[in-house]
């Protein structure tokens, strides 16, 4: 990546800030929740993955041991509203084998270091660079920024060309290594996606001609 891209993330960072500010986002009252959360937004509206975990939490389900020891079938009658439920009850417990199998629980993923952590996660079929980081750095408080759709797509706008793998190192390279930062920062990109490319705003845009 240039000098004139890391100067553009370093002025979207700071143009966002100004718009939001400090903001409160993915409120979650477990790490479970989030690490099933990110496999339900998969392929869908967040909304209709809280529908989901809210149908998981009335039924009990809404944990890594209920996902492991529950039967696909009573996952995929509470996850329906998020889409592709059969697939995502595979997936949702394929990770939670994972978790409970190989590393014994959530709070055990705390003694692994976050490389390794993330391998193993993308190992997991089904679970992709964008759901493990999420869960690294929102389920896990780890620093391993997460490039959604959004981010992509107003890094391109910004003249910021990259792959998932290109755009996270370059964030990863401006940014202080927190993950409370990181988090931050994606919430900002998020919202501004929604406001602005969401609804085809793009001549207000206040990133569309950055120049550096």
């Amino acid at each position: 990546m240039s000098a004139s891209s890391s100067g553009n993330i370093d002025l979207i960072i700071s143009i966002l800030f100004r718009v939001y500010g400090e903001i409160d986002w993915w409120n979650a009252e477990c790490a479970d929740e989030i690490i099933i959360g990110a496999v339900l937004a998969q392929a869908t509206r967040w909304e209709n993955a809280e529908r989901s975990l809210a149908v998981l939490k009335e039924r009990n389900l809404c944990s890594i041991p209920a996902i492991h020891t529950s039967d696909p079938e009573t996952i995929e009658a509470a996850v329906k509203s998020s889409g592709y439920y059969r697939l995502k009850t595979a997936r949702l417990k394929a990770c939670a084998a994972c978790i409970m199998e190989e590393f014994g629980g959530v709070e055990a993923l705390a003694g692994h270091e976050t490389g390794q952590l993330r391998k193993r996660f993308l190992s997991v079929k089904g679970i992709g660079e964008e759901t493990a980081d999420s869960i690294l750095c929102y389920a896990l408080d780890r620093p391993s920024f997460v490039i959604d759709a959004f981010t992509h797509k107003i890094c391109t706008c910004a003249g910021i060309e990259g792959n998932y793998g290109g755009l996270k190192r370059l964030f990863e390279e401006v940014l202080p290594a927190d993950a409370g930062t990181y988090r931050q920062v994606h919430a900002h990109l998020v919202e501004y996606a929604k406001g602005y490319c969401g609804k085809r705003r793009c001549q207000e845009c206040l990133i569309r001609n950055l120049n550096v």
